[in-house]
């Protein structure tokens, strides 16, 4: 039997949005619907609340209910990167009790991986696990985690045997938030904003029923969710509907604001490339040969950026698992930074450390000038992206490591 053609899913999504859609009902009930028809997540199998067709599935079957009116799944860490996570790694009873509520935005998820003297060489972690019967109990410190002063999840990496060479002795963990032992504190950065919290766990404990993949093996768990950070899942963008009719719309608008609250200063983040032609003209300079040559190779290197990125896209579409592509475009998103920042500078001068003034630009290219090296450390830094991409696109010997083989234990490292 052949693969249904996109014409004929979109013709079943509208058919049973058509008849399913009620615009009053609260969004968890909505979304229960969405996903008792397998259209929340196509692309996954039918035992796992999905309909087992292509990855491309997913965003045909999120537009069409969206140009119809409707909502899909949450935005954020649960569906980009612990559901994944989970569907590819996790026991089936763990499937069973927390891929749906991750669906339906009744579980809300952050991600518990770097520390303070574990940034880039994650594996080098010291956020201790113990046995202790049917639960495991938790010591240690993670930082830089998104969404940890409201989420009810955490996807955890923690060591669980020192005795064995780093990598070997890390296991993967969803971690209960909600209990005693997890303090959450707000990180204020630069900037002034505090998207980022870090968090200390003091003899806070995980059902041993919550591991995500085998005891010990929890680096090859958290390289997928790495692979899914570095293919941007948990920003992608969701275009809401703009009418307010309905309780469901309205309850959907609400959970989207909130979220993105955290990343309204992302686009500084990343450079605001679409900013350059406007301030040079406004600034008088853009016949000068310099402005126009470091615009030149901001604009220039974001152009092929999109189109390495739109491959990336395809090839997920295609049901290509996430790889070292994902590399490639973090990195040249970094470099692209850069190059915005290099030019937000030649044209602003001196003004561009402005917070306020007569124009209401000032404080968007400042905050530019402030954010953009976050773009180089955010989702592994451009070292630990040029090692990947040496390593498994290019076929580069690896760097020597001294403790490679070594029992952790033995290991000299930040404490």
């Amino acid at each position: 039997m052949s693969a249904p053609t996109s014409e004929e899913i979109e013709a079943e999504v509208l058919d049973w949005f058509n008849g399913a859609w009620d615009p009053d009902l609260p969004l968890v009930e909505w979304r229960k619907l969405l996903l008792a028809s397998g259209w929340a997540v196509p692309s996954w199998p039918t035992q796992w609340h999905g309909r087992g067709l292509p990855v491309w599935a997913d965003k045909l079957a999120h537009d069409t209910i969206r140009g119809a009116g409707g909502v899909v799944t949450p935005l954020g860490g649960g569906m980009g990167l612990a559901a994944p996570t989970i569907l590819e790694h996790g026991s089936d009873d763990v499937k069973q009790r927390l891929l749906a509520p991750t669906v339906t935005g009744e579980l809300l998820w952050c991600q518990l991986f770097s520390e303070p003297g574990a940034g880039s060489d994650l594996a080098g972690l010291t956020t201790n696990a113990v046995r202790d019967g049917d639960d495991w109990i938790v010591n240690g410190q993670k930082v830089w985690n998104t969404s940890a002063h409201h989420a009810d999840m955490g996807i955890l990496v923690a060591r669980t045997s020192w005795d064995v060479p780093k990598h070997a002795g890390i296991t993967y963990f969803a971690l209960p938030m909600h209990q005693e032992g997890v303090e959450v504190r707000p990180i204020e950065q630069m900037n002034y904003r505090a998207s980022f919290n870090e968090v200390f766990l003091s003899d806070c404990r995980i059902p041993h029923a919550n591991v995500i993949g085998e005891v010990n093996d929890g680096w090859r768990v958290a390289r997928a969710t790495l692979a899914h950070e570095r293919s941007f899942a948990t920003l992608r963008k969701s275009k809401m509907p703009t009418k307010p009719w309905g309780r469901t719309v309205t309850e959907a608008n609400d959970e989207a604001t909130d979220h993105l609250k955290t990343y309204v200063w992302y686009p500084q983040r990343a450079g605001r490339a679409d900013l350059l032609m406007e301030r040079a003209r406004t600034a008088g300079v853009a016949d000068d040969p310099v402005v126009r040559q470091e615009i030149m190779r901001a604009i220039s290197f974001q152009r092929a950026n999109e189109w390495t990125a739109a491959r990336a896209k395809r090839a997920r579409e295609l049901g290509h698992p996430p790889g070292p592509e994902g590399s490639l475009g973090k990195l040249a998103a970094s470099e692209l930074a850069r190059r915005c920042h290099r030019a937000h500078t030649t044209i602003a001068g001196s003004q561009g450390m402005l917070r306020s003034g007569d124009d209401p630009v000032h404080e968007t290219v400042a905050e530019v000038l402030v954010s953009t090296p976050a773009q180089s450390i955010a989702g592994g830094t451009d070292e630990i992206q040029r090692n990947i991409i040496g390593d498994n696109i290019l076929g580069l010997p690896r760097e020597p490591a001294p403790d490679r083989g070594q029992p952790f234990r033995e290991v000299a490292r930040n404490t």
